[in-house]
């Protein structure tokens, strides 16, 4: 049975305010909601947030340029110089 990660953090939290560690709190929650409900991973990465004193349940906003606006300074690029080489244009672009 699918459920919603809202849900899943929720019961985490929960585990955590019972004083139960990532491993005992994963077990608990795949008894009640089914085997694969949760990993141990994911209750750890969420203990490990909640010891630093972060209580927000929504996943971390990620920085990252969007594809599409890469995707037309490469454009840009190459057609100002198509002879740039791979190498030129990452480190043009500001990428690996």
């Amino acid at each position: 049975m699918a459920f919603q990660k809202e849900h899943i953090r929720h019961c985490i939290l929960f585990a955590f305010e019972l004083k139960k560690n990532a491993a005992e709190a994963t077990k608990m929650i795949c008894s009640a909601l089914g085997e694969n409900a949760v990993t141990y991973k994911t209750c750890k990465k969420w203990f490990q947030r909640f010891h630093s004193g972060n209580f927000d349940l929504n996943d971390a906003e990620r920085s990252r340029t969007p594809k599409k606006e890469e995707d037309e300074k490469l454009e840009q690029l190459l057609n100002e110089n198509p002879c740039q080489t791979q190498q030129e244009l990452a480190e043009e672009l500001g990428v690996t």
